[in-house]
């Protein structure tokens, strides 16, 4: 009913509102506080957005009844890697790490801010899907009708993605090019879609799966330095000089994300996948 639907979306707008308050005070305060000042305001930001995120990931359509498995871990790491992952490449690179990393907070911010429309993406897959299942008269005919549907879905989650983090690169002093946080905001939709639907595992396995690509990055650049194993870096030289830094993590997660959208569309075209959320 419209109170439930009313209960959820809220829920799912104080992610976003918790990292947009975080990041208006220290734009704010820049200047009169202290590093440890707001070293604690950022802290407390990030376990505000923690609970919020916790609290809106436990109702609504994002809701998963068998839970995530080791989603969250991976999830954790990908989300540590768009905000220092370039800058930790770009060291690694250049002959370091030298220093301390410079962090990108943007991706999180736009992240957060797209978790009320993935809400509603996955609450709108969801209604669609079963109205499908009820006036279908063949699993087939159902499952041909449910693979557009998932992929209107996924394309009105990033239309609605990609303006949020493209404002808030522009709001953070970026360039507003949101490429690879864009294909994880992808990656975490379809793995929490599945993992709505009472399957975790294929969204666990996609996320170690970037996981992976994005760690190998620079551990092959710092293998590389040893005798004999310059070969090793080539790869990720190469995609970096195409595409910059930011190309490594696109490269992972977009992998990640197709893979799981053509795992998605075989998976939730089955009846069963509607019938038990």
């Amino acid at each position: 009913d419209a109170g439930t639907r009313a209960g959820w979306t809220l829920l799912a707008l104080l992610p976003g509102a918790a990292c947009l308050a975080t990041a208006g005070a220290l734009r704010l305060t820049e200047g009169a506080l202290g590093g440890g000042a707001r070293a604690a305001v950022t802290l407390t930001g990030a376990l505000l957005a923690c609970l919020a995120l916790r609290l809106c990931l436990g109702r609504g359509p994002l809701r998963a009844p068998e839970g995530a498995g080791r989603a969250g871990m991976y999830a954790c790491w990908l989300l540590s890697f768009a905000v220092y992952g370039e800058e930790l490449i770009a060291q690694v690179i250049s002959g370091g790490p030298d220093g301390p990393w410079q962090p990108a907070p943007a991706p999180l911010l736009g992240l957060a801010a797209a978790i009320a429309p993935a809400a509603w993406c996955a609450h709108l897959f969801t209604v669609r899907a079963r109205r499908r299942l009820g006036g279908s008269r063949a699993l087939d005919e159902f499952g041909a009708g449910v693979r557009p549907l998932l992929l209107g879905s996924v394309a009105l989650f990033l239309c609605a993605l990609l303006p949020l983090l493209h404002l808030a690169d522009l709001g953070l002093g970026g360039t507003g090019a949101p490429v690879s946080a864009a294909a994880l905001g992808v990656l975490f939709f379809l793995a929490r879609l599945l993992a709505a639907h009472g399957l975790p595992e294929p969204g666990t396995v996609a996320l170690a799966a970037a996981c992976a690509v994005e760690s190998a990055a620079p551990a092959l650049v710092l293998a590389a330095r040893l005798p004999g194993l310059d070969p090793l870096a080539r790869p990720v030289h190469a995609l970096v000089e195409a595409g910059g830094t930011g190309a490594v993590p696109a490269l992972a997660c977009g992998a990640a994300a197709l893979g799981l959208l053509v795992h998605a569309s075989a998976a939730l075209s089955r009846a069963s996948a509607h019938t038990r959320i």
